[in-house]
């Protein structure tokens, strides 16, 4: 959901940096600054990454990775969510942290409007995929999916018509496909939608 609302900000360029955290990693991130070279990155052995409850996240270019003005506007967006964000905390301000309680359900109003691909490394922007929506612009030419041959074109075009035919996905990414405007980013994010359905 945060992602969604970030996507429908124009907040595509955000991405996450970790989520789930054992107690052996959160002792190794303690350590650095303490007893071992680095700056300190976490002030607590006992992190609600460990109870897979909370996310860190960054910033893409051409932001800076902790722009703070980005930030801010995502945690602006998550306060709005019910969701704990670590810029407003007074003792130690932690931007980059969100996380929710067990007890969080969506707020009223909000909800999930098609597939939200989050990504994990600042390579690829977040995606808000939709099913039977067309009116996507084209691809930029420096973003379309490039073939060296035939043969790999094919392939790629018969997992995506399978796909179509087992009803995992909509038609139109078969035309999307066909017409040339698929991204490199829409066909990553289509494959996580196929090996969830």
């Amino acid at each position: 959901m945060l992602f969604q609302e970030c996507f429908k900000a124009g907040i595509k360029n955000v991405f996450i940096t970790e989520t789930y955290r054992s107690q052996e990693r959160q002792k190794y991130l303690y350590a650095q600054g303490r007893t071992r070279p680095g700056n300190i990155v976490t002030w607590t052995l006992e992190s609600n990454h460990k109870s897979r409850l909370a996310w860190d996240i960054a910033v893409g270019p051409p932001q800076s990775l902790y722009d703070v003005t980005t930030l801010n506007r995502v945690g602006e967006i998550a306060r709005k969510l019910g969701i704990t964000w670590g810029g407003v905390w007074l003792a130690k301000i932690d931007r980059p942290h969100f996380e929710v309680k067990l007890t969080w359900i969506m707020p009223k109003g909000y909800k999930l409007e098609g597939q939200i691909i989050i990504p994990t490394t600042s390579k690829f922007p977040v995606q808000l995929i939709v099913e039977g929506d067309t009116t996507k612009p084209m691809a930029k030419d420096d973003d379309k999916m490039l073939f060296t041959n035939e043969t790999t074109k094919a392939a790629v075009r018969d997992y995506i018509k399978q796909s179509v035919d087992k009803k995992k996905i909509d038609k139109s990414w078969l035309d999307k496909f066909d017409q040339g405007t698929m991204t490199s980013g829409d066909f990553e994010g289509l494959k996580i939608i196929i090996s969830q359905r």
